[in-house]
């Protein structure tokens, strides 16, 4: 037993040494600057939406008309919902979250938000004017367009 704790006691010190060896030879991506501090999160702010973009197919879902960085939207917490739910679209002035969306897909009514429309993100983009990446050429046909 004695001899098992040695053994365990010299492979222990080997490697504490070479972590040390690692340690020595790592470096920071900042260099030496030490950090001053905690960055000041950002305030929160209401962000004025820019003028909706016309949908160009029928049952698209509308695009975001503001920036949605730093929202996050898990299984216990949904950020849009601070200001699209029912009862907060008086208080900030938001689009209402449409009654579709209470539906199952069954179509029994829900009292809250059906779980698979709960990640707005997964149909909902947010606009933007920037120049797209690859062409293309779609063009809604005649009368489908709200």
């Amino acid at each position: 037993m004695k001899k098992l704790a040695c053994i365990l006691g010299m492979l222990l010190a080997f490697g504490l040494g070479a972590i040390g060896v690692q340690a020595d030879e790592l470096k920071s991506l900042r260099g030496t600057e030490a950090v001053s501090g905690d960055v000041a999160p950002e305030h929160y702010r209401w962000e004025r939406d820019s003028r909706p973009l016309p949908r160009q197919f029928v049952q698209q879902p509308p695009l975001i008309p503001h920036s949605i960085k730093g929202y996050n939207v898990t299984t216990e917490y949904n950020k849009c919902l601070d200001c699209h739910s029912w009862d907060r679209t008086a208080e900030t002035g938001a689009t209402k979250v449409s009654i579709t969306h209470f539906k199952t897909r069954g179509g029994t009514e829900l009292t809250n938000i059906s779980p698979r429309r709960y990640f707005c993100q997964q149909c909902h983009v947010p606009q933007t004017d920037a120049k797209p990446l690859v062409g293309s050429s779609f063009k809604p046909a005649n009368g489908l367009v709200k």
